[in-house]
């Protein structure tokens, strides 16, 4: 009888993302500076 741990198991979702993160956060931030410089410009 094969043990569950033996099967093959797909990559996690968390597993998957973390790669991203570390482009994924600086990129948001800046989309949000920016997009928070063009409000401020356009109210001003």
């Amino acid at each position: 009888m094969a043990h569950p741990s033996d099967s093959v198991r797909e990559p996690d979702a968390a597993e998957s993302i973390v790669h991203v993160i570390p482009w994924l956060i600086p990129l948001a931030g800046a989309i949000l500076m920016f997009l928070l410089a063009f409000i401020a410009v356009m109210m001003g």
